[in-house]
């Protein structure tokens, strides 16, 4: 693997071949500290955006996946916490100090391991770095350090190679879900927003005795895995090709509660502009980080690092080619070329999902005209409509009404999948309102499960599986309404989730 590290390895002696030795460790820690804006005297945990700017910067510091570090930083201190709330270090009954738990390791000063974060953090990655490079645990495939699944059993000798922490239960041959790597790789899931490959690993591969505080035997110490895995992906650089892996939002700040200047599509290519920055929001807990990238019409944006790919790495790159618009806004007198909901509605419109209002009359121009209305409030039968005609294509063409109510057909078919809708016969005009984000979130999810779930389940599925870049449900925004111009992304995101599914 070629080594991208970060201009704050200048202090590393010359000639060294390992950067976990002859690292000056006290001028390193100034600047990352420096770097990060981090006051090493603060006796305080740093916010979120500055604890991931000292996890990442000190994980590339030493070529380990910072995806790998932060989730054991979250799995180990549970929310990314050194101190306690009276200034001391939280140590554990079994003596794990701090934020990377170190845990009765020589050569280490045990009171600067409670005292100083940055020393703490610095020791749980050489600690990891140094299980990576023994030669008596497996090995898989190349060994390559940026491919995360490649870290697996040194995840799992930062623990401990017990029994308990066996990706394979022997008594039953079912996978370990509450082995220690497997934690730490779901937490990666959870926070980077990104899937890890699980490793075919077989009983026959780990020899141990469950009554027995014995280390695991490993009968098989290298495994060629033909399987798609995982690279970092804080290791692009600037100018280099990436592609979208997913339909994901581009914004204007490194944020998502900045504005979006619509959806990069599956699979489209932009340039990485310039290094990658850190949550702007320093009370939103994201363990990505987000990349400045231009598209080939020359919009400028961020998009977060979970839903990027070195696009050299697909085997069939897709035709970045500027589109054509003109067709657009000629039909609809409001469509712009500019707007952030401009690729988002037309994916809809070519769907068939949006159609637009016909002679609509503008005192402007004095014209009836074809308009999107993308501002206009969404209402929940506008939402009905549109996702039905997506999702239920065929029966909401031939749907009857049931009454003289004009809506009564497709609040039939809400009821028949289980869709908790808040309109109906006896309160007509609910449908005419303009709809939630959470409320949005539940019909979706309540459609997708075949019954009726609650806005909290719903928004962790829609957090959980792409649906939305929020990572909390006060950052998802349930009650703030949804427009026009809101619908189709929700649809996109959807649509890639159910197809990786099948």
């Amino acid at each position: 693997m070629k080594k991208i590290l970060k201009p704050l390895i200048s202090v590393i002696a010359i000639g060294a071949l390992s950067l976990s030795i002859n690292i000056d460790k006290n001028v390193l820690a100034n600047n990352i500290a420096n770097k990060c804006e981090y006051d090493s005297a603060s006796k305080v945990n740093p916010d979120y955006s500055t604890m991931n700017c000292l996890l990442t910067e000190t994980a590339l510091s030493y070529d380990v996946p910072p995806e790998i570090v932060k989730a054991i930083a979250e799995g180990e201190s549970g929310n990314w916490r050194h101190f306690d709330s009276n200034g001391e270090a939280i140590v554990t009954a079994d003596n794990g100090i701090g934020i990377m738990q170190i845990t009765n390791q020589a050569g280490y000063n045990q009171d600067r391991l409670k005292s100083d974060i940055l020393y703490n953090i610095q020791a749980g990655v050489e600690i990891l770095d140094a299980m990576f490079k023994r030669k008596d645990l497996p090995s898989i495939n190349g060994g390559e350090r940026d491919v995360l699944e490649h870290w697996y059993f040194a995840i799992m000798a930062y623990n401990g190679i017990k029994p308990v922490n066996s990706p394979i239960v022997q008594a039953t041959g079912e996978r370990n879900p509450n082995a220690y790597q497997e934690k730490i790789l779901g937490i990666i899931e959870r926070f980077e927003l990104i899937n890890v490959t699980e490793l075919p690993f077989s009983r026959e591969d780990f020899q141990y005795d469950s009554n027995s505080s014995a280390n695991i035997k490993f009968s098989t110490m290298n495994y060629d895995f033909d399987l798609p895995l995982t690279k970092s992906k804080h290791f692009f650089e600037t100018n280099q090709k990436v592609s979208a892996t997913t339909n994901v939002t581009i914004r204007t700040r490194p944020t998502t509660d900045s504005s979006s200047m619509g959806t990069l599509r599956k699979g489209e290519v932009v340039t990485i502009t310039g290094p990658f920055e850190y949550e702007e929001v320093s009370t939103k807990k994201n363990h990505f980080v987000w990349y400045p990238v231009k598209r080939s019409d020359g919009t400028e944006g961020y998009v977060a690092s979970s839903y990027l790919n070195d696009s050299a790495s697909t085997s069939t790159p897709p035709v970045d080619t500027p589109k054509d618009y003109s067709a657009y806004a000629e039909k609809f007198a409001d469509f712009s070329t500019s707007a952030w909901w401009r690729d988002d509605m037309i994916w809809a419109i070519d769907r068939g999902l949006i159609r637009g209002y016909n002679n609509e009359w503008n005192a402007k121009t004095k014209k009836y005209e074809t308009q999107l209305q993308p501002n206009t409030q969404l209402t929940e039968a506008h939402f009905l409509t549109i996702f039905f005609r997506y999702a239920q294509k065929d029966e909401i063409a031939s749907v009857k009404n049931t009454s003289s109510w004009s809506r009564s057909g497709i609040y039939s078919m809400a009821k028949k999948y289980k869709m908790p809708v808040l309109a109906n016969e006896n309160s007509k005009a609910l449908a005419e309102k303009g709809i939630r984000r959470g409320k949005l979130a539940q019909l979706m999810a309540s459609y997708h499960y075949g019954k009726t779930v609650s806005e909290t389940t719903a928004i962790q599925f829609f957090m959980g599986n792409g649906l939305t870049t929020a990572t909390s449900i006060d950052e998802y925004k349930p009650d703030q309404i949804l427009t026009r111009a809101h619908i189709s992304a929700f649809i996109q995101r959807y649509e890639t989730f159910v197809s990786k599914q099948k």
